[in-house]
């Protein structure tokens, strides 16, 4: 096991990285509360629910499972609302800690239950996908969705703990492990040029599970969002960085319908759009942009968004994102592998030929396939 702190003062918080960590009571002992309510779904439930559960009754506190439906188009009012109608209806007081054990959906989920819970209950992160462990866990950012956008609706709760079992990674389906690896790219191309080129040369170990490998990808990516987080909490400037790709990623989501892509996927797909935007800006050169896409390609992640999505209707959605500011949208772009910057203001023209030129190349690719 290795260990890592977010350095947020009294709100700081241990990142556990490690394999077995969910029998590891003498992690979750000091941060729990008489009652653990854990937060799952149905999909994570059958495998990890059981195990996770001997452990917290171990570390010393009541257990209550609490399992809602699977999938992005459930991170909604409804769930929501159940999830604090069974805290309530389990007696569940302000002692209570809450326990997000599965995906970013459920971590997204959970902590915002647990931000508004009696006006706020602490709450531990138990990833158990790829993508959770290297991203959502970390940083407090907690939300549920709206028709109009993604994420739009939540608060900033910094967790207990972060306990990452990199052996429940084991257990995900290769469409989910992808979807981790955009967020592993991400963190790389951003802030950290030899990860990228460490990611270059040991995908295929990532792709084929190897704990060892999957283990340094888990810890590097939670070092470098926490060094943001730390500057940064609450998105005020510099975290706005962590968003690379994720404004076109979200309006993919949210015009495909949550669920249709899954959110690794857009990300992807942003991360081209986003690297082809700063080329035709100046910011980077050919040889920097050719980079991503293919590294984004050697993960087995789409280079290209939805062909049934207009780069006008990109627009439309990306202008109510979270991320938009005094009518203009701002959009993370490279200058360089491993260097980032925030610019609110590329014309409208220059993004629709950007997200055009992602289309039509993915389109003739999957022609010529």
């Amino acid at each position: 096991m290795q260990t890592l702190r977010v350095a947020l003062g009294d709100r700081g918080y241990p990142i556990h990285v490690g394999p077995g960590l969910l029998e590891s009571a003498d992690l979750f002992a000091p941060h729990l509360g008489a009652t653990a309510a854990v937060i799952t779904d149905a999909l994570v439930a059958p495998l990890h629910l059981e195990r996770l559960a001997r452990t917290l009754e171990r570390a010393g506190a009541r257990v209550v499972s609490i399992v809602v439906p699977d999938g992005e188009q459930h991170k909604d009012w409804r769930t929501l609302d159940r999830v604090l109608d069974e805290l309530l209806a389990s007696r569940c007081d302000r002692s209570v800690t809450v326990v997000a054990l599965g995906g970013g959906v459920v971590g997204d989920l959970a902590g915002f239950a647990a931000a508004i819970y009696q006006r706020g209950v602490a709450f531990i992160q138990v990833p158990t996908t790829l993508l959770a462990q290297v991203d959502s866990s970390v940083g407090g950012k907690t939300a549920i969705n709206h028709a109009r956008g993604k994420n739009m609706v939540g608060a900033f709760h910094q967790p207990r703990v972060v306990v990452a079992d990199v052996g429940t990674l084991a257990t995900l389906p290769g469409r989910e492990l992808r979807a981790g690896l955009a967020e592993v790219i991400k963190h790389g191309l951003i802030l950290d040029a030899s990860f990228v080129a460490w990611l270059e040369d040991d995908m295929p170990k990532l792709l084929a599970g190897d704990a060892a490998a999957l283990t340094r990808a888990v810890l590097r990516s939670c070092e470098l969002k926490a060094q943001v987080v730390v500057s940064d909490e609450r998105e005020q400037g510099l975290r706005a960085i962590l968003n690379f790709g994720h404004t076109f990623a979200h309006a993919i989501e949210a015009g495909m319908g949550y669920g249709a892509w899954v959110h690794g996927e857009a990300v992807g797909a942003g991360m081209v759009m986003a690297t082809e935007l700063s080329l035709r800006a100046g910011l980077i050169g050919p040889q920097d942009a050719r980079r991503p896409s293919a590294l984004i390609s050697a993960a087995g992640l789409p280079v290209a968004g939805p062909a049934g999505l207009s780069p006008e209707r990109y627009l439309e959605l990306m202008s109510v994102d979270k991320k938009a500011a005094g009518g203009r949208i701002r959009f993370v772009l490279l200058e360089a592998i491993g260097r980032a910057v925030i610019r609110g203001d590329i014309p409208p023209g220059l993004v629709c030929d950007a997200i055009q030129g992602c289309t039509a190349r993915g389109t003739a690719s999957s022609a010529a396939t």
